[in-house]
């Protein structure tokens, strides 16, 4: 069976990753499949650094806006729509570019994943959501070192979601089982100097209080949402929940949004790092990386 080609750009938050896929894709006739685990809520527009109109340039742009924000998208759910994505954008004769930070959901793709087991099962999904009130994420990672280890040394231990699947694909399946890719993948992670991407976090952050993220996160707390809501667990929108509620400080809040964005840039550096067949791009000078990726594309489509 013919695979696709596809082109990944991966890298932290902040780092420039949708200016770069945009570009690249009016060079190549590209479209865009967005990895990016909050964009696909509508209404989570500020704290997601969602990319606007005027900033897609024409380029057609996929998985951004598909669920409504108190529905659950798993990284099985971004499989499906994105395999699709691809034979639906090959066809049409243009080059799929995959692009997010949202690690699992690239590895997923492009290595495989355990799947085992997907069908939710609705009273253990209850007993770990009450694990959760009751002994916070530190419970939920304790049950799934102990269920499974090796699944447990690369998670995010700090994201629920993520541990409440691990723990519920553990209990139903036990042993990792990969599926076969149906792509063939050309992946660029994009890398900048530590204290660059550090000092440009905590810029954004700062923009977005400014744009109204605690307005967008009362609005949609308005709605009906709470931290139980996988969209509301995101960064930028617990925090701000937790403003709203009145257990920390307007200064408490934003502080822990930069701390958190910073900390969750170096998970997905330490991510990448795991990742085979990376081609890493350093892109402080911006023309010479451009250049760099589209000599590595050109090779790639060649083949």
């Amino acid at each position: 069976m013919k695979k696709e080609k596809v082109v990944f750009i991966l890298g932290p938050t902040a780092v420039g990753k949708s200016g770069f896929a945009v570009e690249l894709a009016k060079k190549f006739n590209g479209e865009i499949i967005s990895a990016d685990s909050v964009q696909i809520f509508k209404g989570l527009n500020i704290g997601s650094a969602k990319i606007t109109k005027k900033e897609m340039q024409n380029v057609a742009h996929h998985g951004i806006d598909i669920c409504e924000p108190e529905e659950e998208f798993s990284a099985f759910n971004f499989v499906q729509f994105t395999e699709e994505k691809i034979q639906e954008i090959s066809k049409r004769k243009h080059l799929p570019i995959v692009v997010g930070g949202t690690g699992l959901y690239v590895k997923a793709l492009t290595q495989g994943y355990n799947f085992g087991g997907t069908n939710k099962d609705e009273k253990l999904r209850q007993e770990l959501e009450d694990l959760l009130k009751n002994k916070g994420v530190e419970g939920l990672f304790e049950l799934l070192q102990k269920l499974d280890a090796h699944s447990a040394e690369t998670i995010d231990k700090n994201n629920p979601v993520r541990l409440i699947r691990a723990i519920e694909i553990a209990k139903n399946n036990g042993r990792k089982t990969y599926k076969q890719s149906g792509i063939e993948a050309l992946v660029f992670a994009l890398e900048r100097p530590r204290e660059e991407l550090y000092k440009d976090i905590n810029a954004r952050t700062e923009k977005m209080f400014k744009d109204g993220l605690v307005q967008e996160v009362q609005a949609l707390k308005e709605q009906g949402l709470t931290e139980n809501n996988q969209s509301m667990r995101a960064i930028g929108y617990k925090e701000v929940l937790s403003f709203l509620k009145g257990e920390i400080s307007k200064e408490q809040m934003v502080e822990l949004v930069k701390q958190h964005s910073r900390n969750y840039a170096k998970r997905q550096i330490t991510f990448l790092r795991s990742m085979e067949g990376v081609c890493y791009i350093e892109v402080s000078d911006r023309q010479k990386a451009i250049e760099q990726m589209e000599n590595k594309i050109k090779e790639f489509l060649k083949c």
